[in-house]
Formats: structure tokens, C-alpha cells, sequence
């Protein structure tokens, strides 16, 4: 009970945040009304109500302020999200268990030697402008690995997006709390046996494309996309951390757990 109460306390003050569909602008209204809406600025807790992007624009915006973040799904797949229910909030936000993900850091310069930043909660890719496959030379911590690599392009993903893009294109699904990054190429035509790597946390991979010009390739973040690249950079930034809260039985450990038995 004392824990109950003090979880109450620490979430009272709750912003709530609708992807703008009829059903989670409805779900809502319903909340609003019976737990009133608070500035995300001085909220405890924010509760989205959406779907899994709704989760990730929420993750990018509130990045870095420490207010854990709470998902009902109103939206289509729900991956990070919880199930929707109107009663109990408060008992549920009380009970919840908090999973810690952190960001990848990309920099990304261009051919006009302009240099872009921007973070991804699932992934970094890259990928080809054209109709012409891309042409990549991949190091790691400054030591080259792969001198060419010809392909629709590659991704960087985190554990926590393990299971998105980088899942839908062959590549490992990874447990949250592994120190790890997967390495993964999309479409490789050579090395064509090639299926990419499992990486230290603590790496920096650097991409260089080859023929840039020639072969233009995009760099995306999550959904933040830099076109015509010429080198990029990515880093997992454990200086910043992100807390996502699930039901208990839920977790988001859990979640990736069962993708692996299908």
C-alpha cells in the first residue's frame, strides 16, 4: 500500500498526448476528464495515446527531460505501447516497470561539407537516392572492415529497434539490456553472403559512400532524413536516456523476448 501510494504521488500530474485520430482524440477526452491535463513541462508522467509512432515523435520530444513516458495504444500495431483501458490509470502507472533505452548519434556530412546531427531511437539507415545500387566502405572504431559494400544501402539499430526495419530485413533481434548494436546490410549484392554484425555499444561506425555523386545515398534517423550524404558517423549517446513504463508481464523486455519465438 505505502508503495502504491507513493507511485500515486510521483505520477499525479499526467499530460496526455493524442495522435490526433478519432479513437485516441476520444480516449482522450475521457482521461482528460477524469484526471484533468497538465503542461508536459511540469507533468510527472506523460501518457500518449496513439500508436508506435506517436511513441517514437514523444521519445524524439521529450529526449533528455527525465519524464518517463506511458503508451495506450489507440493506434494499429502498438509494439511500445499498452493497452488501452480507461479505469485505473493512476493504479497502473503506480505498478508500472520503467525500461531505459538510449538513443544512436548520427553525423552526418554532405557533399557540400555541411554536417547534420540527429538521434534515432530504432535506427540509423542508409539508403540508396537511385536506381543505382549503393556504394559503401564501412570501418569500425576508426579500423576499415568493409572495404565496398554494394547494396540498397545499411542500418545501425539499437535493442529497442531491433524488431522494426532492422528485423524486417534479416537482421538479429537483440534483448534490451545487451550491450550490442546490430550491423545490418538491406539488399546486399556484394559481399552477397554477407549478413552484417553484432557491434560493442561503445563503437563508432563510420560509413563513407562511394561514388556520391554518381550513386546518391540519404541518411535517416528514425524519421530525420539528410539526402546526398557523403560520410556518416553513428554512435550509441549513453548520456541520454529515454524511460519508457509498461504494465507488469509487459515490459518492453519482455515484448522483444516473445518476437523471438514468433
Amino acid at each position: 500500500m505505502a508503495e502504491a501510494a507513493r507511485g500515486k504521488h510521483r505520477f499525479e500530474r499526467i499530460a496526455f498526448l493524442s495522435s490526433g485520430t478519432p479513437e485516441a482524440d476520444a480516449a482522450m477526452d475521457n482521461l482528460v476528464a477524469r484526471h484533468g491535463n497538465h503542461d508536459p513541462a511540469s507533468a510527472d508522467v506523460i501518457v500518449a495515446l496513439g500508436g508506435d509512432g506517436l511513441m517514437l515523435q514523444s521519445l524524439h520530444r521529450f529526449m533528455g527531460s527525465k519524464r518517463p513516458i506511458y503508451g495506450m495504444n489507440r493506434g494499429s500495431v502498438g509494439f511500445l505501447m499498452n493497452e488501452y483501458q480507461e479505469d485505473g490509470l493512476i493504479e497502473r502507472l503506480a505498478a508500472a516497470e520503467a525500461s531505459m533505452v538510449h538513443p544512436l548519434l548520427m553525423i552526418a556530412s554532405d557533399m557540400k561539407g555541411d554536417v547534420q546531427t540527429a538521434r534515432a531511437i530504432n535506427e540509423v539507415s542508409l539508403l540508396r537516392q537511385t536506381f543505382q545500387a549503393a556504394k559503401l566502405r564501412i570501418s569500425v572504431d576508426g579500423r576499415e572492415r568493409l572495404s565496398e559494400l554494394i547494396s540498397d544501402g545499411v542500418l545501425v539499430a539499437t535493442p529497442a529497434g531491433s524488431t522494426a526495419y532492422n528485423l524486417s530485413v534479416g537482421g538479429p533481434i537483440l534483448p534490451l539490456n545487451a550491450s550490442l548494436v546490430a550491423l545490418t546490410p538491406i539488399s546486399a549484392f556484394r559481399p552477397r553472403r554477407w549478413r552484417g554484425a553484432l557491434l560493442s555499444d561503445h563503437v563508432k561506425v563510420t560509413i563513407e559512400i562511394l561514388e556520391p555523386a554518381k550513386r546518391p545515398v540519404s541518411a535517416v534517423a528514425d524519421h530525420f532524413e539528410f539526402r546526398n550524404v557523403q560520410r556518416v558517423e553513428i554512435a550509441m549517446d549513453h548520456d541520454t536516456g529515454i524511460v519508457l513504463l509498461h504494465d507488469p508481464g509487459h515490459s518492453l523486455d519482455e515484448r522483444i523476448l516473445r518476437e523471438q519465438f514468433g
